[in-house]
This record gives structure tokens, sequence and C-alpha cells, in this order.
């Protein structure tokens, strides 16, 4: 049979022009068989069909090439998966968050707080809003009077006295509260089922608090689930840790654990979220391998060829269950909801403390115990801010533009730095950062080169700068270990302090108070140099200090500004001397080559004023 030609036109994706193209295609090449081509020709009913079909399957296939785009998707199902192919996990919720303060009273005992009346309210406490019933908060971290460091202190003041002796004292602590409620539901599971996928459908859905099955057993959430270590704290006692339970700035260490119990999650629309677990049983040894040499690249299909294969760092093992899902249980799954723009609670706002406190000691006087149970009050002294509704199409658009880029892993100097400042409270306070690439002068006799130098302070007890404790920088480098490029060594170092004291003269203006000006000028100066607005070598720019001082109301002229060092260990400074003068050029005190700040240790007395006159 001989092949027939035709001429076909593929560029046809509306109704008139498939219908137009399949009448010329008619003259053309059946011009005796058809020739009716009016409107209500039997004829013209199928070329019409034919044109709606080819209409419509044109717009379909226009549609589903469009919703393959971020840019372009229209469909928040497509958009949520695009999000999570690109590694962005969609919000349906803004979480609003504020600082909430605790108060309560206790006895005098000689003169002195009694901490035996402390009390302890456990982690998660909910608090209410007065103006929204709707509205709560929640306490992940739990709060101790009795306890007080750099990172929880306890604020002490005298509440009642009578004469000079006091009576009671008014104790206070403060914590960071987000706009959340916790939820609890179960899901009964039998059999093992691959990849076992659950479904919670709530409104403003945050996040999974935990999930605990029958048996006691704890499962974590991961980003894939290919992920097989976890994040996981211990308490810095002397059981935990003989070594470094003395270390006052880190009350929890921070360890790397595997999880072969472990699910992700998975935002399907606005009112449901799905938990995936994963493939595995409980006698697969996955988690029972430790590597070595030999294990290396255990899984691989049909060979292990080591030269060709990307290793993760989290799963270099390339095992195929994905960890254990769950069988014959009943899962425990506590999950948070909250948030939205109605979150932003005015300050003042949050008084009402739904959990209940407990003492710290027993076999208290009742009378005594009755007063300071009835005195815990709670309050926001800020407005609550950052509450909004989920990811809009838009955000989500650009969200997981920013994020495929990252993919978590920090790729430059700042994305370290970024992450450092970053860790954890509860694992210690990282006070001031900085990094450089390693310079070979620094390298020390018998030490590794490494990639970058990250220079560390923390802060004691009264808020001074300090250097890192040994469990610090060990909780930092895990920290930072799972979010480190593989090629990149990182060496955590101690920046250096230099204490500083200021004296200036100035001249004021006739008809104003002297003491009173000068009152001013030392709390600007206070303000200028607070701790929270110096960062690792930053100068210090004379020009900026004469012009704070000039601008206080009553000041004729800046006479004189001197920056003297202040050194010595037993007078309470640093142990480190520096050079002014030399480091002085055109009104510039630069720091030094080696990574250093400068701070006013003791602003009530390290600061220094002086009225003279011309």
């Amino acid at each position: 049979m001989a092949e027939l030609k035709r001429d076909i036109k593929y560029l046809n994706r509306d109704f008139n022009s498939f219908r137009n193209s399949l009448i010329n295609f008619s003259k053309t090449y059946f011009p005796n068989t058809f020739n009716d081509f009016s409107p209500s020709s039997p004829g013209m009913i199928f070329m019409e069909m034919a044109s709606y079909v080819g209409d419509v399957m044109s717009f379909y296939l226009d549609n589903q090439i469009q919703e393959n785009f971020v840019q372009l998707a229209r469909q928040s199902n497509n958009l949520y998966e695009l999000a999570y192919m690109f590694g962005y996990k969609p919000k349906t919720t803004g979480v609003a968050t504020t600082n909430i303060d605790f108060y309560q009273t206790v006895p005098s005992l000689n003169g002195n707080p009694d901490y035996t009346y402390t009390l302890s309210i456990p982690e998660n406490a909910q608090i209410s809003s007065n103006s929204n019933n709707n509205v709560r908060f929640l306490v992940e971290d739990p709060i101790d009077f009795s306890i007080s460091s750099s990172q929880d202190p306890t604020q002490v003041t005298v509440y009642r006295q009578v004469g000079n002796v006091p009576q009671q004292f008014l104790l206070k602590k403060t914590r960071k509260a987000i706009s959340a409620t916790i939820n609890t539901t179960t899901f009964t599971v039998g059999n093992p089922t691959q990849f076992l996928t659950l479904d919670i459908n709530d409104t403003n859905i945050i996040g999974i608090l935990d999930i605990v099955d029958s048996d006691g057993n704890t499962w974590y959430e991961v980003d894939t689930l290919g992920q097989d270590v976890v994040f996981d704290s211990i308490k810095n006692t002397n059981v935990n840790d003989p070594n470094t339970y003395n270390d006052s700035d880190t009350p929890f260490l921070l360890k790397v654990k595997q999880a072969p119990r472990r699910f992700i999650t998975r935002v399907i629309s606005s009112t449901l979220t799905q938990i995936q677990f994963g493939a595995g049983t409980s006698s697969d040894n996955e988690e029972e391998i430790i590597p070595n040499p030999n294990n290396v690249g255990l899984g691989l299909p049909f060979e292990q060829n080591k030269l060709t294969t990307a290793y993760s760092p989290t799963n270099f093992l390339f095992t195929n269950t994905y960890g254990i899902a769950p069988s014959n249980t009943t899962l425990t799954v506590r999950y948070l909801t909250g948030g939205g723009v109605e979150a932003n609670v005015p300050s003042n706002d949050l008084t009402t403390l739904s959990s209940n406190a407990t003492f710290n000691n027993s076999g208290l006087n009742t009378t005594l115990a009755n007063e300071t149970l009835a005195s815990l009050a709670v309050t926001n002294p800020q407005a609550a801010s950052g509450g909004k509704d989920g990811d809009s199409l838009e955000e989500l658009r650009q969200n997981i533009v920013a994020t495929q880029g990252s993919q978590l892993r920090s790729v430059t100097p700042d994305d370290y730095l970024l992450r450092a400042l970053s860790l954890p409270s509860r694992y210690g306070i990282i006070s001031k950062a900085f990094i450089e690439k390693s310079k070979v002068q620094n390298i020390s006799p018998g030490e590794t080169p490494s990639t970058l130098d990250l220079y560390i302070l923390s802060y004691d007890i009264n808020r001074n700068l300090t250097t890192a404790s040994t469990s610090l920088k060990k909780n930092l480098s895990n920290y930072l270990s799972q979010y480190r490029i593989i090629g990149d060594t990182i060496n955590i170092k101690d920046a250096f302090v230099i204490n500083i004291g200021v004296d200036f003269e100035i001249i004021i203006l006739p008809n104003f108070n002297s003491n009173e000006v000068l009152r001013n000028c030392i709390n600007s100066l206070i303000q200028y140099f607070n701790i929270d607005n110096w960062q690792i070598n930053q100068p210090i720019i004379l020009k900026e200090i004469e012009v704070r001082l000039d601008r206080i109301e009553g000041v004729q002229t800046v006479k004189k500004v001197q920056i003297t060092n202040k050194v010595g260990t037993s007078l309470g400074y640093s142990q480190y001397a520096y050079d002014i003068e030399q480091a002085t050029l055109n009104g510039t005190i630069y720091p030094s080559l080696d990574p250093m700040v400068f701070e006013v240790k003791n602003p009530s007395t390290d600061i220094k004023g002086r009225v003279v006159t011309f």
C-alpha cells in the first residue's frame, strides 16, 4: 500500500484553528467527497466536535506543562509537591512569639531569699490570652526559680520590707513562648506496612511535637527517611559526663544518635498533614552496623563501586529500609496548632497560667507555702509578633527558589557564622562569633590545618564576655557537623577580650545643671558600649563617641575622649593587655590581627566624665 502524504498542521491549539484546518484538509484531499461546509451541515458537526476535543486537550496539556514550573504553577497541591522536591517545607500558619515573665515571692531568711520556697513549672506550660480565649501560648522549657545561670538568670528584688529589713523577695524568670496548643491523637497499627502513611486533619498545624508508641519507644522526625541520625540532648551532669559537668555555660550536651524509629511529615493542604514511616522491621540490622572501612557502601546495587559513588554523611551504608515501620502498637501523636494573625496579642494580655506549679522542697510552712503559691503570676511585657497566615502561593514560590540554593548546607563562611549563632540556647550560648579562612601563622605546632577558623565567646553569669567551655565547643562542633560540606574542616577557637575604660571631658552650656548633663552623657555611653552592640574585630571610632556626646542637651563642646586599657585578673578584668595608643590611627582604634572584641566590663565605674571650662 502506498504511503499517504498529507500536509498536517501541528501548530493548532484552539477551537477555531482546529476547525479551519479540518475544513482546509477536507477541501484539499476530499474535494468531491464532502463540500457542504455550511454551519447546518451534518459533516460540520463532526468537524466541530473534533475541534472541541482538540481545544480541551490542548488546554490540559498546557496546564500540565505549566504546573511543572515553580514560577507558573497555580494549584496549591502542585506547589506543595514542588516545594518538597526542592527541599522546602510549606507552612500552613505563622507562629507568633513573645517573652513571658514569671514571678513568685519567697520569704526572707536572715535578710536573704529563702530558696526552699521556690517553685517549678513543667515544660510545655500553656498560657491563655485574656482578649481572645482561642489564643494560647506554649512555653517549651521548664521553669525552676531555684536555678540561676548566665543562660537562665533569676532576677531578685525586694518585694516587701519593714524598715530596712526585707520580709519578702520577688523572683523573676523570662521564657520565650510561641502561639501554640498541644493536641493529641492516637493511631492503632497492626501488621507492618511499608511506608505507612497516617493523616492528621486539622487547621493551622504547626508541626509534630512527638510520637511515642505503646511500648514507650520514641519516634524521631527527620527531613528524609534516608537520614538515620538525629540530634539528641542529655543533661550536663556528673553521671552523663564527669569531664564537663562543671561547665556552667552548657546546661545540656548535644549528641548525634542513630534513629531507627523515624518519620517524615508532608503538608498536603492547609487542613491535611501526613506522617510517613519507613519500610523496615525491627529485625533488620540497618542500625546495628558500626561504620568501618569494610562496610562503607554496603547495600549498593550490583557491586561496591566506591570510586564513583556519592556518599552522604547521613547515610553512607546505602540501606534500603529507610527506618523501621511501626507494627502491632498504638502510636500517640502530639502535634501543635495555632498561630495566625489573631495570635499577635497586645502586651500584658497573657496572664492566665494553665499548668500547675510545684514546690522544689517538702516540709514547708503551710501558711508561707500557700502565700508563695498564690503569688505566682505571669505576663508578656511586649506584644506578640510574627503571627501570620500560611504561605500564600506567591510566598510559596519565593521560598522554594530561596531554599533550592542552600539545601540546608553551609557553603560560605557567613553560612557557618549564622549557623553557629543559631545554636539552641539549651546547649550553650554563643555570644560572639567570627569566622575567617585559616592563616598559616595561626597554626600551632602539631595542629592539623583547617579550612576555616571559627572564633567564639560566651557569657558568664553577669553577662560579661568569657571564653567558651570545652562542652560548649563540643556541642557546637556536633551541631555544625550536620550542616558542614564534607570537604570543610572547622577549627573552633577562643577570641580575645580586651577590657577598656572611657574617660571624657565636656564643656556645658550656661544655665544647665552640670550633674544632670554629665549623668546623661554617661548613660548615653553606657548604651553605646552595650556589649550586644559590639562584634568581634569591630573598631572604636572616636568621632562617633564625640558626636554622640555633642548631641546631649546642654553639651557645648566635647573637649576630650580617651580610651584606656583595663587589664589584670586580680582587678576583675581580662588578662590580655592592649596598646591602645599604638592601635590608634586617624581617630580610630583598630583591633589586633588576632580576632578580639572591645568590652566595657563595668560600665558604672569604667565610664567616667568630667565637666571642665575653657
